[in-house]
Formats: structure tokens, C-alpha cells, sequence
């Protein structure tokens, strides 16, 4: 088992000892519900990919095209700096990045908070790739990524303290499907995987051998 699919699995043991019951027989009935829906598939193999622009936590625009200038690009999509799942698998992709960039790839993090929120994820975390704020989620619709939140999962969230309008800057309470893509030099994918289940991650090994 690799170091992320085993920090995955000491989280959600200790999640599972510790969440009330009621709490995770919920969390995981909007799981089934959102993988027996059926949408926000996602782009797959073979797609080309939209040109777009994002800014960084800096606020300082950021051009697909001109990452993919340098070399394929490892194009993660998040749901926030208040996932824990999300924070593991970007962790992960810090470990194994100077491996991903000496095969002549870039690691792009996205996900629908303000580049206030992205900036605490990418600190917190120690990120040294980019890290864009899709605000408003225009980007991940075009991924054919994004899905409404049921009322009962946002009750969940806020009375956890957790406000993920705020985080994203709106009232949407949308999110994306966790995916990753590795997109070449073209914007066509070449490998692509879209989860239902946020607790499912592709590891960076996995990612490694595709790109070799």
C-alpha cells in the first residue's frame, strides 16, 4: 500500500471512531446518491481539454496554454483546503514533485475557493506548484465536474462550523468531483480520473507510471 492510500485509511479509522453515526450514515448516503446519479462524469481520454485562464493565490492570471508550453501537465481538481482528503493527496503530489518535474511535467491544483482560501491551502500544505481559484466553478463545469450539495450534506457541513460558501465566495454550495488529469502537450488527456467518492484518490505513483 502506498504512503497516501495508508494515510487515507488511518484518517478515516480514526474518523470512523470518532464521527457520530448518524453523521456518517449521512456523508455516505450522499455518496451513493451523487455515483447512482450519474452526472458530472468528466472529460475523459482522448478530449481536448478548454483553453482557460485562473488566477494563482496571488492573484497573478495563470494560462493552461502556456503551462503546457513547458511540458505535460498533472491537473488536479479539489474540493477545498477544508477537505482533509484533499489536503493528503496535494501533500502527496509536494512529496513526489521534483520526480514529476524531472520527467517534464507541471503539477496545477484547482479548486472553486477564493485565492484567500487557496493561499491558506497552499501554505498549510507547503505547496510549491500552482494552485488557481476557480471561482464561481466556470473551469470544472467545463470539466463536466461540478454537482449541487443535498440540503441535508450543507446541514452536516454547518453545523460542523464549516461554510463552504464562504469558502468559495458564494451561495452556490457546488463543488467539483475530486479528478486528476494528465493532459499533453496538444490539451489532449491522456489520462483521467473522476471520483464520486471523495475519500478515493489516484495516487502520485500511479500518475508517475503514466507519465514515464
Amino acid at each position: 500500500m502506498t504512503r497516501l492510500l495508508e494515510e487515507i485509511k488511518q484518517y478515516q479509522s480514526k474518523f470512523r471512531q470518532k464521527a457520530p453515526a448518524e453523521k456518517q450514515r449521512l456523508m455516505a448516503e450522499a455518496t451513493a446518491e451523487l455515483t447512482a446519479s450519474g452526472i458530472a462524469k468528466g472529460l475523459g481520454v482522448g478530449d481536448t481539454i478548454p483553453h482557460f485562464t485562473l488566477p494563482d493565490v496571488s492573484g497573478k492570471p495563470v494560462a493552461i496554454e502556456t503551462l503546457l508550453e513547458q511540458g505535460p501537465v498533472i491537473l488536479t481538481f479539489y474540493r477545498g483546503g477544508w477537505c482533509p482528503y484533499c489536503n493528503l493527496e496535494l501533500r502527496a503530489y509536494e512529496r513526489e514533485i521534483e520526480r514529476i518535474r524531472a520527467l517534464g511535467a507541471t503539477v496545477v491544483a484547482i479548486s472553486p475557493e477564493t485565492p484567500d482560501f487557496a493561499e491558506q491551502t497552499a501554505d498549510k500544505n507547503g505547496l510549491s506548484f500552482p494552485v488557481l481559484s476557480d471561482v464561481d466553478l466556470h473551469v470544472s463545469r467545463q470539466f463536466d465536474l461540478v454537482f449541487d450539495l443535498p440540503d441535508y450534506l450543507i446541514e452536516i457541513y454547518k453545523a460542523s462550523g464549516l461554510d463552504v460558501a464562504k469558502h468559495n465566495g458564494n451561495e452556490d454550495w457546488q463543488l467539483p468531483k475530486p479528478a486528476t488529469f494528465i493532459i499533453d502537450v496538444d490539451g489532449v488527456i491522456r489520462f483521467a480520473e473522476v471520483s464520486s467518492d471523495y475519500t478515493k484518490r489516484v495516487d502520485p505513483e500511479h500518475i508517475l507510471q503514466n507519465l514515464e
